[in-house]
């Protein structure tokens, strides 16, 4: 299917793309990589009257920073293949290491950092590190710009707290997490993940995607690693996850089936961190 029609828009600069959202106002959409929105409009799952395109803003916005205060910061426009080939750090590792779970190479070289936070998927890389490692969301809108902790962003499935005229511009991941790993379960190399476990055993965090609507911290596993960090608390730690969710049965599978994988990858992911 071709999508339906639209009014084509580009944005000069940041200022002109949250003026152009407040203007057309909820029949108008951005468009950075496209990855996501084109497929959907493609199946007329997503029909905008007005598509407004941020491609020149990449000179403003697609850069990877470590700030002087050892914070990572991303631009929004960076794209996936520009994290995975960046020089992060020891401390940042996790986050150039989970891009290898993204898509294949061409989509990795033109999706972006900001327009999979927006969209919210509850299983997408992104948006599991977010959560898990405490980032902030810095957007732009009609009233300038101001900063959303991760946790405050998701609400449900393809869902945030954004408002219609908000733009994405910047995430920031404030403190390192040497000893962190994702691990994540797709059917096939590239597919959408049907769960996706990430922890930081520095922070003693735990952080799951695929077993609600949008990606969880998982305190009843965080207070066991609060125990040690060897074989026996990971397992433990990995069974505390598995009980404390309420997964969905859908067609990549039950309840039941995304469970043990919860307790396979929470393992797997503690593993990994801990021999970074």
């Amino acid at each position: 299917m071709k999508p339906a029609s639209f009014t084509y828009h580009r944005a000069r600069d940041v200022a002109g793309a949250v003026r152009l959202l407040a203007e057309l106002g909820e029949d108008a959409k951005v468009i950075a990589g496209g990855q996501s929105l084109v497929a959907m409009m493609n199946f007329r799952l997503a029909r905008p009257a007005h598509l407004i395109d941020l491609g020149r803003l990449r000179r403003d916005l697609a850069y990877v920073r470590l700030s002087t205060d050892g914070a990572l910061r991303i631009g929004a426009l960076t794209t996936h293949h520009e994290v995975e080939t960046a020089e992060l750090g020891p401390g940042f590792q996790v986050i150039r290491e989970a891009m290898r779970w993204i898509g294949h190479l061409p989509i990795r070289t033109r999706g972006t950092v900001g327009g999979s936070l927006a969209h919210a998927d509850a299983t997408a890389e992104w948006c599991l590190l977010a959560v898990l490692l405490d980032a902030e969301i810095v957007v732009h809108g009609p009233d300038g710009r101001r900063v959303v902790p991760a946790g405050d962003l998701f609400l449900g499935f393809y869902t945030t707290t954004l408002e219609p005229a908000e733009l994405i511009v910047e995430v920031v991941f404030p403190r390192a997490a040497r000893r962190a790993a994702l691990s994540e379960f797709a059917e096939r190399h590239g597919d959408f993940a049907v769960v996706a476990a990430a922890v930081d055993l520095d922070h003693g965090r735990v952080a799951l995607g695929g077993v609600a609507p949008a990606p969880v911290r998982v305190p009843e596993a965080e207070a066991v690693l609060a125990g040690g960090r060897n074989p026996d608390v990971f397992a433990e730690c990995a069974e505390a996850a598995a009980a404390a969710i309420d997964p969905p049965s859908d067609g990549n599978g039950d309840g039941t089936y995304r469970r043990v994988l919860t307790r396979t990858l929470v393992t797997r992911a503690c593993e990994e961190a801990m021999w970074r």
